[in-house]
């Protein structure tokens, strides 16, 4: 398996639905208008590809200067424990560069993997939650 990195906003919301709902993540991907917000309201979108099938994603917001917000990190089922989660993160590192941090919120399910990756885990994190 060759696993095809690719930094590209212009992803279809197609693809992005493709990866949420084989990665399990819980995300909107039946809403593909509200995909296409999300990924144009982006500043880093990484995909991963296996041939022509999208695997992963990792979608942030930044400012490039202090902060960046991870906010979608996705692998396919089919894909996971195979690296390509931890490329995804480090493909975003390399671009928000050594003075920004990185921060996310986690999925229940997903809190063991970041202190894995590299991420410290933190209680000081505060959520106004959407209400749709």
């Amino acid at each position: 398996m060759t696993i095809v990195y690719h930094d590209y906003k212009g992803i279809s919301p197609e693809d992005v639905s493709n990866v949420f709902r084989g990665s399990g993540i819980k995300r909107p991907y039946e809403d593909l208008p509200r995909l296409a917000k999300m990924i144009e309201g982006a500043d880093i979108v990484i995909t991963a590809w296996d041939g022509g099938k999208i695997v992963g994603l990792a979608r942030a917001l930044t400012d490039y200067a202090y902060c960046c917000y991870l906010s979608d990190l996705a692998v396919d089922a089919d894909y996971k424990q195979s690296g390509i989660g931890k490329r995804l993160i480090e493909e975003v590192r390399a671009r928000i560069g050594d003075e920004c941090s990185l921060v996310l919120l986690s999925a229940p399910s997903a809190t063991d993997y970041y202190p894995k990756v590299g991420f410290e885990r933190t209680d000081k994190a505060f959520v106004i939650a959407r209400k749709k």
